[in-house]
């Protein structure tokens, strides 16, 4: 019992003593207690570090209209906050005509960096490849590619115009539209009917939604621009942007394509709805001949600047 108080007694005076060292000297570090905290940690703070998510990394305007007969995007990009739009479209004809996918790659550029460009009143809008299947036959890839990824086999370009269905795009629209059209000296196919494939069915319904008010559709190679029309008649506004951009960029105008038959043509249905639209067929299939396309997209926008 003796031992036990004696115990006791230690065990208090130790005790008195080390709260008599705490009140004068404070408590060691490993003694400290931080607070709970309510708000967020410092991580927390600050973005610093992060990884951009999905949505940050998206370009400003831009938007998935459709997907390829292989599940690849069809990207619109939109420029201006105006409320009539311009619409520019290139690689319908894939890798075949993989430079009209470039000079539309070409315009975002120079949209981005130059946006006075753009009136106050107008939006651009840019469909670089509307058939990313026929693209990704020739450079390997769906998206922005250098002219050195272009394959060197003539017969892989050529197919590269056609979709994954081996179907002409350009011979799918709802205007004479026929199941076997011709290209050239070839026939193709047009589909099974008018809008059977994604791609022509991504941009008709862009089309029917955004209603723009014009539309220049790029292709190679002549080195034209051409009005577009469906049954011959051609609208007022469409012979005055041919004019337009044929003055501004040195290519010859032309009231309609007459090489060979065209049936299921893009530009011609957009004709058909009553919406302006015009075919810039570059010279060759190389050359990007932006220095034109410049001169005759700023003419365009202009234009439409009112």
């Amino acid at each position: 019992m003796k031992k036990t108080i004696i115990i006791l007694i230690a065990v208090l005076v130790v005790g008195v003593g080390v709260y008599l060292l705490i009140k004068m000297y404070g408590a060691p570090p490993s003694m400290e207690i931080t607070p709970l905290q309510n708000g967020p940690t410092s991580t927390d703070q600050t973005n610093e570090g992060k990884k951009p998510n999905e949505k940050q990394n998206k370009e400003q305007g831009e938007s998935i209209i459709g997907k390829s007969v292989g599940g690849r995007n069809i990207t619109a990009y939109s420029y201006g906050n105006g409320t009539k739009e311009i619409l520019f479209v290139g690689g319908i004809h894939g890798g075949y005509s993989w430079n009209t996918a470039l000079v539309a790659y070409e315009l975002m550029d120079y949209l981005k960096t130059n946006p006075s460009t753009i009136p106050a009143n107008v939006r651009v809008t840019v469909i670089p490849v509307l058939n990313p299947d026929g693209l990704n036959k020739v450079v390997g890839t769906a998206g922005r590619f250098a002219p050195s990824d272009v394959s060197e086999s003539e017969d892989v370009r050529m197919a590269g115009r056609f979709n994954a269905n081996n179907v002409d795009i350009n011979r799918n629209f709802d205007c004479d539209w026929k199941s076997v059209g011709t290209w050239q000296t070839r026939t193709v196919s047009g589909g099974s009917k008018a809008f059977s494939e994604p791609e022509s069915l991504a941009i008709q319904k862009y089309i029917e939604t955004h209603r723009p008010g014009a539309v220049v559709v790029w292709y190679s190679s002549v080195g034209g621009v051409f009005s577009s029309s469906c049954n011959g008649d051609i609208l007022p506004e469409t012979r005055t942007i041919t004019s337009i951009y044929a003055e501004a960029s040195g290519y010859r105008a032309y009231d309609e394509f007459s090489y060979y038959e065209i049936t299921g043509d893009m530009a011609n249905w957009l004709a058909k709805n009553n919406i302006p639209a015009i075919s810039v067929i570059l010279t060759t299939h190389e050359d990007v001949e932006w220095d034109k396309n410049q001169a005759g997209m700023k003419a365009l926008l202009q234009h439409y600047a009112k």
